[in-house]
C-alpha cells in the first residue's frame, strides 16, 4: 500500500473531475450482408480551453458520423471534429460553449519513473460522473503499435488501471494537473496502461486548432535502420544510425548536400540509433528551425546545418 494524503487526492479529483467529459460516438460499419449498421461507441475527453475545445484520443473519433460530448455538469452538446492526428492519436473536437473550466497540463518533461498519478474516464459507458484509478508512473518513453496503425512514440507507462472507455481521459498527478492522456491498454495485462505525454497533447492539439492539422518539419530522406549485419557486409564504418538510401530533390537535406550512403548518427546532440529515433527528434521541431545533423561518409565524420521545411506528406 503506498501511502498517500487522501486530502490531496480528493482534492485532486475534485478539480479535473470538471474538466473531464465523456465522448459517445456513432459509426456505421457493414455486415456481411453489405448493409450498413449504427454502432456506438464511448471514451473520454478533456476540455483543452473556455472556448469549448475538447482534447481526445483520433482512435475514439476518427469514423464517427456523430459525436456526443457530455460535460460535468450533465448538459449534452454535439461535437465537431476540428482534426486528428494518427501518429499521435491525438484529436481535438469543438463543442459551441464558451464558459468551460480547461485543464492545467504539467511539464511532462519533469515526470520520473515511480511518480503518483492518477487515471480519470468514462470505462466501460458507466454513467454518474468520471471513474478513478490509482497508481504510479511505470517507465517513460515507451513506444507502441496500434494494430493496423502507426507506432506511437514518448508514450508514459503506467500500472493504473485504463479499461475500455478511458480512452482520452486525463492521467493526473496529485495537483489535479494533466501529465498524459490515456490512450491504450495491452489486452489481458495486468497494470499496463500508456498514455500520450501532456507536452504531445499540447502540441498537437495547438496545431490542430490552429492549421487543422499537424504541420511537421521534413528532412527529406529515404533511409533505412543501420545494423552490424548492414554494417559488415558494406564494410561500413558504424553499426548504428541511419543510413541514407536516397535524398528527395529539393528536399532540406538535398540543400544541405547530405547524399546516398551518409549514415546519420545525431541531431543536435542526441544519438541516432535508428529511424524511430531520427523521427521522434525531428518531430519535436518546428518548421523553420535550424537542426545540426552529424553523418558519417566513408571514413570521415561531417556536421550539417539543416533548416527543416513543412512536410509535403503529412
Amino acid at each position: 500500500m503506498i501511502p498517500l494524503d487522501e486530502d490531496k487526492v480528493v482534492r485532486a479529483v475534485e478539480k479535473a473531475s470538471k474538466f473531464v467529459v465523456s465522448v459517445s460516438t456513432v459509426t456505421l460499419v457493414s455486415d456481411y450482408m453489405f448493409y450498413s449498421m449504427p454502432v456506438s461507441g464511448i471514451g473520454s475527453g478533456i476540455i483543452y480551453d473556455e472556448r469549448g475545445f475538447i482534447v481526445t484520443n483520433n482512435h475514439v473519433i476518427s469514423e464517427a458520423r456523430q459525436i456526443s460530448v457530455t460535460l460535468s455538469d450533465g448538459k449534452i452538446y454535439e461535437g465537431k471534429i476540428v482534426g486528428g492526428d494518427p501518429l499521435t492519436d491525438v484529436a481535438v473536437l469543438k463543442i459551441p460553449r464558451t464558459d468551460l473550466t480547461a485543464a492545467e497540463f504539467y511539464d511532462s518533461n519533469k515526470l520520473k519513473v515511480g511518480q503518483f498519478v492518477l487515471a480519470l474516464g468514462n470505462p466501460f459507458g458507466l454513467v454518474g460522473g468520471p471513474t478513478v484509478t490509482a497508481g504510479v508512473i511505470s517507465a517513460l518513453k515507451r513506444r507502441i503499435q496500434a494494430k493496423g496503425g502507426p507506432i506511437i512514440e514518448e508514450l508514459i507507462q503506467t500500472d493504473a488501471a485504463i479499461n475500455p472507455g478511458n480512452s482520452g481521459g486525463p492521467l493526473i498527478n496529485l495537483e489535479g494537473q494533466v501529465v498524459g492522456m490515456s490512450t491504450a491498454i495491452i489486452p489481458y495485462a495486468q497494470g499496463i496502461g500508456f498514455a500520450v505525454t501532456s507536452n504531445t497533447v499540447r502540441r498537437v492539439a495547438d496545431e490542430i486548432i490552429r492549421f487543422g492539422r499537424v504541420v511537421r518539419p521534413w528532412l527529406g530522406i529515404n533511409g533505412v535502420d543501420m545494423n552490424p549485419g548492414i554494417a559488415e557486409y558494406y564494410n561500413l564504418a558504424v553499426d548504428f544510425g541511419v543510413l541514407v538510401v536516397s535524398v528527395i530533390e529539393k528536399s532540406p537535406a538535398y540543400y544541405a548536400d547530405i547524399r546516398g550512403g551518409d549514415i546519420i548518427v545525431q541531431v543536435d546532440g542526441e544519438r541516432i540509433i535508428n529511424m524511430s529515433d531520427l523521427l521522434t527528434i525531428l518531430w519535436k521541431k518546428r518548421v523553420g528551425d535550424y537542426v545540426v545533423i552529424k553523418v558519417i561518409r566513408g571514413e570521415r565524420e561531417i556536421s550539417f546545418n539543416v533548416r527543416l521545411e513543412k512536410s509535403p506528406f503529412y
